[in-house]
């Protein structure tokens, strides 16, 4: 007895996504005799078919490869599938024997730039049906579209052709034409301009490189950002709720008018919100984050506290694997060529799941399971009363407004334990608000809709099913209990969401350093080092080295100079020290190393931070070079040589009676100039510096951190704190030392008065 697709031969395009994996997975495992061209382009350094032997290693293929035996998958999988190298944007000849098409591959974003969602979904489409009609075959083609081209409607959605008179090439001509005005825009004096004072404002600390870079990203991100707004704008405008299903709903007529509209047999099939499997390739199969998943992780969390939606909305979600039964069961019966088939597959109508119940069983899943935060408390989940989108709007402001108050004070505190805890917790709080923000905004149509999905047709589909095909390939929506559905295969299979229930764990030991002997370990002084700074330095050698009767000058004349001190530290680094350094105008270099050996050397030895010493003396043990690179005058640091392999220091310049003059001798190896400095060191010394490691503290040092491999911020403050996390470098808080601060000072006092 002759299969459904006996013997066919099946073109996948978007074999490697969500709803294409299982496909292509289905094909194989229940329709043996099925011959598969897969569409796949290269990727970066991955050539297609070395994509697609990753792709057979997922779990999806597990079942597959067992049932063949796993010593013969490889060899079974290249006899049925051909691997056909190129892009949707350029699709290669075809053969001309192919009976079905199966055109799963799209873009799923709600907000792309507007020519990238075109290109994608109306440029691809357009690309393959030219290459099918070039070729001379006459397949069958399923076209995988999505519910959602209704469109920003109330009542029920026919499964039919979409009715608008839209040009589709007149709007893919528009979006691409909106890159080419958006960057130009972009380089206005007037844009250009404005993106440059943020960016100094934001990181003139880190040097003109950092300040050029960011001011580039700011316009990289602007044009984004007007792509973006773009296509939202031009798809209400014409009625739908975002770019995502706009594009989709050109990509259908691209297939209507050059496909069906040339005589050959068309279906397209519109699955509403796919989800997690139910049964088939096991239960809760998933790849990836899908459309409610973030929604439902949020939740969770407990950082969605409400949300603005309607709780009679039906959230129309779908298994993946119904989608998949339907796309097949459509593919093995095609229409006449005159007469285009339309199906969705949906649950609105015949199995409807309304938001209100949604999250009366979602928030009885996390109730039951809760999650834990951070410190290991269960996270209680909100009760939502489905405020209006104006509530919850307002709220999100004032509480977005009060957070970059505080965060602009946290950033103007000194850097401690204390601070960096506040940090922490703006830190959470804005990435917490910005995941509020995000998705009050882009998944408000979804959850704020009144249209329902006639699938009157689609049934009729599963009802042509033989009765013994339709446990194994069948798609009837009725048959999903949304409980067990949600709180026994979806929730727990959420990808990632699991792995914030237990305890907090407790931090991981450090990885052992690899030993090596072309690895350099570079690290800062001050506040990375050393506890003590350029002005308790100061503070030593004046108590030390003058008479009592003047110290409430000297310390009145620093404590009036301090806002001029801390305006040149916020401008920049290297003005600070040419600044400061100024003090020592007239000092005798040979009596101020007396003092230093007497007073200074003992005081900076003890107020080193003992992890700071540990891990200097773990990356020597490993063989690597490490080197203490500071803007600081040589004659403080040279009392840490032992430590180091190499001290790299500033000068001061003297005269002719050995006396500093106040001017540096060379300018201060900070910043960018450091990061110039560690690229020629590392090219002369043969040393690999993407495996070597950095150790700053302040945003200052970022440029010189990140020509190291391993970056780490160590006592950060505000603005590096920021940087580290969001680029998951390791964090240190070092603070030990052998003792206390202010003994220095209390010491050279008592020094001072016995003598």
């Amino acid at each position: 007895m002759s299969q459904p697709l006996d013997s066919s031969h099946v073109l996948l395009t978007g074999g490697t996504g969500f709803v294409g994996q299982a496909v292509l997975e289905k094909l194989l495992s229940a329709y043996p005799t099925t011959r598969i061209s897969l569409l796949v382009r290269p990727r970066g350094d991955l050539t297609a078919e070395r994509r697609v032997q990753k792709l057979l290693r997922k779990p999806i293929f597990k079942a597959w490869r067992k049932q063949v035996g796993e010593e013969n998958a490889a060899a079974i999988f290249a006899e049925r599938v051909a691997v056909v190298s190129g892009d949707l944007g350029d699709v290669p000849p075809l053969s001309g024997d192919i009976d079905v098409v199966i055109h799963s591959a799209s873009t799923v974003s709600f907000d792309l730039p507007v020519d990238e969602a075109f290109t994608a979904n109306v440029g691809g489409p357009v690309s393959l049906y030219q290459a099918l009609i070039d070729s001379g075959a006459d397949p069958h083609v399923v076209h995988v579209s999505t519910s959602y081209v209704a469109g920003l409607r109330k009542g029920v959605a026919e499964e039919r052709a979409l009715d608008h008179e839209i040009d589709r090439d007149l709007e893919l001509a528009s979006a691409v034409i909106a890159r080419e005005e958006a960057e130009a825009a972009s380089r206005t004096p007037e844009v250009l301009g404005r993106l440059l004072e943020e960016a100094k404002k934001e990181h003139r600390r880190a040097g003109a490189g950092a300040v050029s870079a960011a001011a580039e990203e700011k316009r990289q991100a602007w044009v984004r950002d007007q792509l973006v707004e773009h296509g939202r704008t031009r798809a209400l405008s014409l009625g739908w709720p975002d770019v995502y299903t706009f594009t989709k709903a050109m990509g259908e007529r691209v297939a209507e008018e050059m496909w069906a509209g040339t005589g050959h047999r068309l279906s397209v099939v519109r699955p509403t919100i796919i989800e997690s499997a139910l049964k088939h390739p096991y239960p809760g199969w998933i790849d990836g984050f899908k459309v409610a998943d973030p929604l439902i992780a949020a939740y969770g969390r407990g950082l969605l506290p409400e949300f603005p939606a309607l709780a009679d909305t039906v959230l129309d979600i779908i298994p993946v694997d119904f989608v998949v039964n339907a796309i097949l069961a459509a593919a093995a019966a095609p229409p006449p060529a005159e007469d285009s088939h339309y199906f969705q597959v949906s649950s609105s109508i015949t199995n409807p799941l309304r938001l209100g119940q949604l999250v009366h069983l979602v928030r009885e899943y996390f109730s039951a399971n809760p999650l834990k935060d951070a410190e290991g408390a269960h996270v209680a989940v909100p009760a939502w009363s489905f405020p209006h989108r104006g509530a919850v709007e307002r709220a999100l402001g004032r509480r977005e407004k009060a957070v970059d108050l505080a965060d602009r004070a946290v950033g103007r505190l000194p850097a401690n334990e204390r601070t960096r805890g506040w940090m922490s917790a703006l830190y959470k709080a804005r990435r917490d608000l910005g995941t509020l923000r995000k998705f009050t905004s882009l998944y408000q149509p979804y959850t704020q809709t009144e249209v329902i999905f006639d699938d009157a047709r689609t049934r009729e589909l599963h009802a042509s099913l033989p009765a013994e095909r339709r446990a194994e390939h069948g798609f009837d929506v009725t048959e999903i209990d949304w409980r067990h559905y949600l709180q026994e295969v979806h929730i727990p299979g959420v990808p990632g969401l699991m792995r914030d229930r237990g305890a907090k764990e407790a931090p991981a030991a450090p990885a052992e350093l690899p030993r090596r002997t072309d690895v350099l370990a570079v690290f800062d002084l001050q506040r990375t080092v050393a506890a003590a700074t350029l002005v308790e330095q100061y503070l030593w050698v004046e108590l030390a080295a003058r008479p009592p009767s003047s110290w409430a000058t000297n310390l009145a004349n620093l404590v009036a100079l301090g806002p001029r001190y801390l305006q040149a530290e916020r401008r920049d680094r290297s003005d600070f020290i040419r600044t400061f350094m100024r003090r020592y105008e007239g000092a005798d270099e040979a009596e101020l190393r007396a003092v230093i050996a007497r007073t200074v050397t003992p005081s900076l030895r003890r107020g080193l931070l003992t992890d700071a010493i540990e891990q200097i003396r773990a990356h020597r043990a490993a063989g690597h070079r490490t080197v203490l690179v500071t803007g600081e005058i040589d004659v403080f640091v040279e009392p840490l040589a032992p430590l180091f392999d190499e001290i790299v220091a500033g000068k001061m310049e003297t005269d002719d009676d050995g006396r500093w003059t106040g001017h540096l001798a060379t300018s201060p190896l900070v910043g960018e100039a450091r990061a110039a400095w560690l690229r020629r060191y590392a090219r002369e010394h043969g040393l690999d510096l993407a495996e070597s490691y950095a150790y700053g503290d302040s945003y200052a040092d970022r440029s010189w951190l990140e020509v190291a491999g391993h970056p780490n911020a160590v006592n950060p403050d505000a603005s590096l704190y920021r940087y580290a996390r969001a680029r998951r470098w390791p964090i240190h808080t070092w603070t030990a030392t052998a003792e206390g601060r202010l003994s220095p000072v209390l010491r050279s006092i008592k020094g001072a008065r016995k003598a």
